[in-house]
């Protein structure tokens, strides 16, 4: 059995390239203007790449993630010994309402959180091999695909394939949101981040192909998990730039281990783009879960909302 085979079945999808609006004006600053992107066709995964996906190429290659590592102090300096440690950031309910303006008082630093522990050294992935994997860094990621002899999408790729044919609509599904009356993506109803009534039926991750796919017969593309792209984040299409909505863009203080961004070398942690929103998303706070959404990620940071998925493009 091939690397691919065994990590993402015989399921990819052959989406046609073509011509689409990309990008939308009408929410975050940086996700316009809209512009007219031409891309090529390629294959890509129904679903993001799972816990048991995941494992298989663990057990097949030995790979360890970066949140299983503890960090050289000479690479991070500054940083506090404590989060010199292996560990990932973990959402954390809140037990009222507070100021969204301070992320810090859901997101939690919690040595022991990685892939196999993803909210903290007692949990488990038992039970939730359907699930998208988390916990996982972008070198995790290019890691897997190497293995599995696929790339990450750009984002012009993701959000070609999110919109399921639906050129210049605001969701996966169309323009309309259901999500506070009846779901169609995990995502956040009731009041963030204190009280979630579970009305799409989970808090957390939910199984891969829980939800209806888009036109593409694609799954996930709105809500669940974030998804790495292999594109360099920057905001200068708006002139000024965001901060990152749903969490902590760095896991520790100081400089990154060599890697850089060409485009952007004065960031010291570089950053890619992620797509697609997760179940923390609500019209109330990050209001993402679109195909022209996007926020900044360092790519040395592991969350329990972030994953990915992989594509296959043509030799």
């Amino acid at each position: 059995m091939t690397a691919m085979k065994a990590a993402l079945g015989d399921g990819m999808i052959w989406i046609d390239g073509g011509e689409f609006a990309m990008g939308s004006e009408d929410f975050y600053r940086d996700e316009g203007p809209v512009r007219r992107v031409t891309v090529a066709g390629f294959w890509i995964a129904p679903h993001p790449v799972t816990n048991r996906q995941f494992s298989a190429f663990v057990e097949s290659t030995g790979h360890v993630t970066e949140a299983e590592l503890a960090p050289d102090p000479a690479l991070y300096p500054g940083a506090p010994p404590e989060n010199l440690v292996p560990g990932a950031l973990v959402f954390q309910m809140t037990s009222g309402p507070v100021m969204l303006r301070d992320y810090s008082q859901w997101w939690q630093w919690t040595p022991g959180a990685d892939w196999r522990h993803p909210i903290g050294p007692q949990s488990s992935i038992s039970g939730l091999g359907d699930h998208p994997v988390v916990q996982v860094s972008y070198g995790d990621a290019i890691a897997f695909c190497a293995w599995a002899g696929l790339s990450l999408p750009t984002e012009a790729e993701w959000e070609f394939a999110a919109r399921g044919g639906l050129d210049g609509a605001r969701f996966s599904w169309g323009d309309d949101d259901p999500q506070e009356t009846e779901p169609l993506a995990n995502t956040w109803q009731g009041g963030f981040p204190y009280e979630n009534s579970e009305l799409d039926g989970y808090t957390r991750t939910s199984p891969v192909g829980t939800y209806p796919p888009n036109g593409h017969g694609l799954y996930d593309m709105a809500g669940n998990v974030w998804e790495w792209t292999d594109d360099w984040y920057t905001a200068s299409r708006s002139g000024a730039a965001e901060t990152p909505c749903c969490g902590p863009a760095d896991r520790r203080s100081g400089t990154a281990d060599g890697s850089f961004d060409p485009t952007q070398p004065e960031i010291r942690i570089p950053r890619k783009v992620v797509k697609g929103g997760s179940h923390l998303c609500t019209p109330q706070y990050c209001y993402r879960y679109r195909p022209a959404a996007r926020q900044p990620q360092m790519i040395d940071t592991a969350m329990s909302h972030l994953g990915f998925r992989c594509i296959l493009r043509p030799v």
